[in-house]
Parts: structure tokens; C-alpha cells; sequence
């Protein structure tokens, strides 16, 4: 399970363990800069290539204050987000395309506002619709997963990544790149795997190897419009960050993650063990002649109970509730427990060969226990 990411590499990795304890002996919370900052900023800078960051408590802070000075830079006053996405609890993401229009999420508690009012919501791979709706002009910012993971596992098309960073360009809306779900493509995330690049770079979860910790990356250009705006406010509350975020705990861990998890021989573990989960769940489903589908980004695999959806619609209307519970009960009665939502598997660093093999069992019996009618209905 991994805890859907923030257990990435691992539940306790000893490098993140050992650094918090040591931290917890010296002191938990300052409010004040650590004296780690400029290593850990450039530990970053390094490895995921934006020059300016800043360190917050999750990624929903990370993604809303990208959005909020997304506006503040553009004077726009509407984003973009993709059917089926998911960025955490930011207000404006909690709305869904209903015949050609974003409406309000049915599950949103407590609404302050109809959030359908400062968003505007497109089908992923879809380079039509996302070319009309920045257009329009009034579109500050895309906020995007590289691959879409909340909804099963959504891939870009070929050439759509690039495509989405030349039309941002070309309207002048800046791109948030959100990989809290993708950063097991490698060290870089998939950003940095890919040669993707946006305007700001947002990653929580496992960043710090699962303590409460993200960050928010942006370009020498994004951070020169900041300071213009800084310049011209007359003061007061700007709003973003939090008295616990980059608190020296976090610090300490986020030090450590960057040097020992974030790593070439680290991620290499990761890709083998998700490479024998791949070809063994497509070898269950091809000798079955199901036409189940395998998704995989990086280290993380998904397979859903028929081909693979091209956008989060398609994805949605492909769930099968029932047949995944009864599936994930089955692995549970057997001592495999997999994400809860979903058939997401991330395969951990330390993850051997024979436990691959006996998930892959697993949804073997499973599958063979079932009728074909039902697992093809």
C-alpha cells in the first residue's frame, strides 16, 4: 500500500528515521530559518532543476499558493484543471466536466463559493478543448499531473505534454506541474525523467520520506514577477505558508531523503521490481485473453478491468467497484494488502522478488476463481 506514495521508500526508511530522532533531541519548532537551507535548496535545485523554492507542510498548501500567485502574476482570475484530477483539498480543483462545463464536485462539503466559477475543467488529451478554453484569455494558470492517478492511471498521449507546455506559452498562462503521485518516475520525478518543464514544480508526500512536508519549485522568471508584486503590496498577511512548515524536524528529514532516497541506485531498485510487477500482471491477463489493461509510471503500476482510458471520463465510466473490492478482500484474506482505492501497487526500494511474484499469485487466483463473465462484463 505505501500509504498511496508518502511511503514511497519505505515505512521507515533508516536514513529518515535516524534523522528525526536526531532532530527531536535538538528541538522540534522554531518559526525560524534552519541553518540547512541553502544545502537542502540546493540538494533541490539539483535534482528536479528550478533554481527557487520554498518548503511547505503539504501539497495542497504547495498547490493552492501556486495558484495563488498564478493569479497575483497573471491578473487572471481563473485555472484550468483536468477531469478526474486530483491536487488534495485546493478549493478551485473540486469541480467535475458536466455536459461541456465544470460544476461543483457532488461529494464538496461546505462550499464557500460554486468553485465552478473560478475554474474551467477539460478532458486530459484532449488538445482541442484545451486550446479553446485558454483562448479565452482569462486562464492564469494549468494545474496538471504529468499522468493522471486518482482516477486509475490516465497516460498522456504522445506529444500532449509538449503540447500543453507550447500552448501555456503561447496564451500566457503559467503551468503547475503536480507530482506528488509521479515522483517515482525517477531522481527527477517525471518531470526531470521526461524533460518536461513548467513554470512551478509541486511535490508532497514521500519528498521528505512521509513526514508532513512538500515543496514548491519555481523559474528565475516566476520568482522576478514575484518580487515585482512583493514590491508594490502595502502590507498585511500575504495569505501562504504556515508557523510549522520547514520547521527543523521536516528539515532534518527533507535533508536526508534528498541525499539517501532520491538517488539513481535507490529508484533503479524501484524500476526493477515495478518492471517483474508489470510483466507479471500482463502475462495473468494475456494468458486469459482479458483485455485488462497495465499502467505504469515510473514505479508505479495500476491495471483496470478493461482496455486503457484515454481521459478521466473514460477512466470513470470503466470503474468497477464491486469487482475491485472483492478483489482487494481476496488479496487481504492472503496477507497482501494493496491501495484501498483503485488497483495502484508502488513497489518500494526494498521490495523482493518472491513478494512480487506472490502478489502476482495473488490476482492469479483471483482471476481464475471468478467467472469469465464476470470479469469480462
Amino acid at each position: 500500500c505505501l500509504g498511496d506514495t508518502g511511503s514511497m521508500f519505505g515505512h521507515s526508511p533508516p536514513a529518515i528515521a535516524s534523522a528525526i530522532a536526531l532532530q527531536a533531541s535538538r528541538g522540534l519548532t522554531c518559526m525560524l530559518p534552519d541553518e540547512r537551507v541553502a544545502a537542502v535548496g540546493e540538494q533541490l535545485a539539483q535534482r528536479f532543476g528550478l533554481p527557487f523554492w520554498q518548503v511547505m507542510q503539504t501539497a495542497t498548501d504547495a498547490n493552492r499558493a501556486a495558484l495563488r500567485w498564478a493569479r497575483a502574476l497573471t491578473r487572471r482570475s481563473k485555472i484550468l484543471v483536468f477531469q478526474g484530477c486530483y491536487h488534495g483539498t485546493v478549493d478551485e480543483t473540486m469541480v467535475r466536466l458536466r455536459d461541456g462545463q465544470a460544476v461543483l464536485r457532488e461529494g464538496a462539503i461546505g462550499p464557500a463559493l460554486d468553485y465552478a466559477q473560478a475554474a474551467v475543467a477539460v478532458e486530459f488529451n484532449d488538445v482541442s478543448a484545451l486550446e479553446r478554453a485558454l483562448q479565452a484569455g482569462d486562464i492564469a494558470a494549468v494545474i496538471a499531473e504529468p499522468v493522471m492517478t486518482n482516477i486509475g492511471m490516465v497516460l498522456p498521449a504522445p506529444g500532449y505534454l509538449a503540447t500543453l507546455q507550447s500552448l501555456c506559452r503561447r496564451h500566457g498562462v503559467l503551468l503547475i506541474i503536480d507530482e506528488t503521485h509521479t515522483l517515482s518516475s525517477g531522481p527527477g520525478g517525471y518531470a526531470g525523467t521526461h524533460r518536461l518543464s513548467g513554470d512551478f514544480w509541486v511535490c508532497g508526500k514521500a519528498i521528505a520520506g512521509g513526514l508532513p512536508c512538500a515543496v514548491l519549485g519555481f523559474t528565475a522568471d516566476v520568482e522576478a514577477r514575484m518580487r515585482h508584486v512583493l514590491a508594490s503590496r502595502t502590507g498585511g498577511h500575504s495569505g501562504m505558508g504556515t508557523t510549522l512548515a520547514a520547521n527543523p524536524l521536516v528539515f532534518a528529514a527533507l535533508e536526508a531523503a534528498l541525499v539517501h532516497l532520491h538517488t539513481e541506485p535507490t529508484h533503479r531498485a524501484m524500476q526493477e521490481a515495478a518492471t517483474r510487477l508489470e510483466r507479471g500482471l500482463l502475462k495473468i491477463f494475456s494468458d486469459r485473453d482479458l483485455d485488462w489493461h497495465v499502467s505504469r509510471v515510473g514505479a508505479r503500476i495500476e491495471f483496470g478491468f478493461g482496455p486503457a482510458p484515454g481521459n478521466g471520463s473514460e477512466a470513470e465510466a470503466a470503474m468497477r467497484p464491486e469487482l475491485e473490492h472483492a478483489l482487494h478482500f481476496w488479496l487481504l484474506n492472503r496477507g497482501l494488502l494493496v491501495t484501498p482505492f483503485h488497483n495502484m501497487m508502488l513497489t518500494a526500494p526494498m521490495l523482493q522478488a518472491q513478494q512480487v511474484d506472490a502478489l502476482c499469485s495473488g490476482i492469479e487466483s483471483f482471476v481464475d476463481a471468478v467467472d469469465r463473465a464476470t470479469l469480462q462484463s
